[in-house]
């Protein structure tokens, strides 16, 4: 215990609080360390912690003890060297994108994206010179042939969102490999649970911490997690300076529900397995995109890749926009609400919504329709779940 000094004043002893020195014993759960800085006794190691990423505690924006035990948690779960937490999932990816792209550079980025991230591509295509050539998930030919000299990253989602496509990680990874190429997969919607991106050449991995990893509907956050140290304290010199960082208690609540991660998205896939096969066999659904299914186009590449095919399911209505509307107004159970990866199951429009900022032919391009809905299937009884979306189909 650092006991006040008892020649103080009242006003000056509320200040300077005592703080328990812990000895012996050690907490089950990791402490909020809600603190915006740490002191130091040593000038030396003060200027020492502000240089490096695996320093001593010093300063709230680059990183606390809080913090840092997610970092490492999610870093050890997807086999990395080291991450850095972000106060959003786009945070991550704007700390990625940003921290190693510069004006006049080429990024390579699949066709079938998150809208944010397409949207935050859009702005570095405009504002700062950057080019983008699009190609198919899967497909290591165009990746090569897309290549110019001022080629830097290759950026790719495990299941992307929200047709579900799978990346042919292995082949694209390898391809940009060969060609000196950094590649960046967002694999939020598989986890690591159900994929590893880094196992298969990955350099770079994001996450929003938002959805599976926090899985309660009740944080913000993001992640980067990197294969290589000396990449990580690259893009962590920049980060700390756009000031992304995470917030103690966001990482806490993180902790907590990644302890759950596990159980979750085994009840995750298969409640979407029993939606999907459901769906497929309703007259008023013209498609069903989960890769479990066997017409899906990426199910053969999910079987070899994927523990299990995600949670996340989008399907087609005949009656187009008109339908959809309809379908989202008439839900009971499930929820319109943005977001995915919660306990609890919720709908959204796609075209209106996550991927609003598209233009008609990116959204045709990504392969969402007018009448195209996704569902972040949760984990209620699964009997339950295909009640309500029946009626509402009806």
């Amino acid at each position: 215990m650092n006991d006040s000094r008892p020649d103080l004043r009242p006003e000056t002893r509320a200040v300077h609080v005592p703080q328990p020195a812990i000895e012996g014993s050690r907490p089950i759960s990791v402490p909020i360390y809600q603190t915006s800085g740490f002191v130091f006794d040593d000038p030396a190691v003060m200027a020492d912690a502000m240089s490096r990423p695996d320093g001593a505690f010093v300063y709230g924006r680059y990183t606390n003890p809080t913090v840092r035990s997610l970092e490492l948690a999610v870093a050890g779960l997807e086999g990395g060297t080291a991450a850095i937490a972000t106060g959003s999932g786009m945070g991550a990816i704007n700390t990625v994108l940003l921290g190693l792209l510069s004006p006049g550079d080429h990024l390579v980025a699949q066709r079938s994206l998150y809208g944010g991230t397409a949207a935050m591509i859009n702005e570095l295509v405009g504002r700062f010179g950057i080019e983008v050539t699009y190609v198919p998930e899967n497909d290591p030919a165009a990746l090569r042939a897309a290549v110019r000299p001022r080629t830097r990253l290759v950026y790719l989602e495990t299941i992307s969102n929200p047709m579900t496509l799978v990346a042919d990680l292995p082949a694209m990874c390898a391809a940009a490999r060969e060609l000196g190429l950094l590649s960046v997969v967002d694999n939020t919607f598989a986890t690591p649970m159900l994929c590893r991106p880094l196992e298969h050449g990955a350099d770079i991995v994001v996450h929003s911490t938002t959805k599976y990893l926090s899985g309660h509907t009740d944080v913000v956050g993001g992640l980067a997690v990197f294969a290589d140290p000396g990449l990580h304290e690259k893009v962590w010199h920049f980060a700390i300076e756009l000031g992304a960082s995470a917030d103690p208690f966001a990482a806490w609540l993180t902790l907590r529900g990644l302890q759950t991660l596990a159980l979750r998205m085994e009840r995750h896939c298969s409640n979407a397995h029993y939606l999907a096969t459901r769906l497929a066999a309703h007259p008023a659904v013209t498609a069903v995109h989960w890769p479990g299914l066997a017409s899906h186009p990426s199910h053969e590449l999910a079987g070899k890749l994927l523990s299990g095919c995600g949670g996340v399911l989008a399907f087609d209505l005949a009656g187009g926009r008109p339908a959809g509307e309809r379908f989202m107004s008439a839900v009971r159970l499930a929820l319109l609400a943005p977001s995915l990866g919660g306990v609890e199951t919720l709908v959204l429009h796609p075209a209106t919504t996550s991927h609003r900022a598209l233009s008609a032919d990116e959204l045709r391009r990504s392969g969402i329709g007018e009448g195209t809905v996704r569902i972040a299937v949760g984990i209620e009884h699964p009997e339950d779940l295909w009640a309500d979306v029946s009626q509402a189909l009806s």
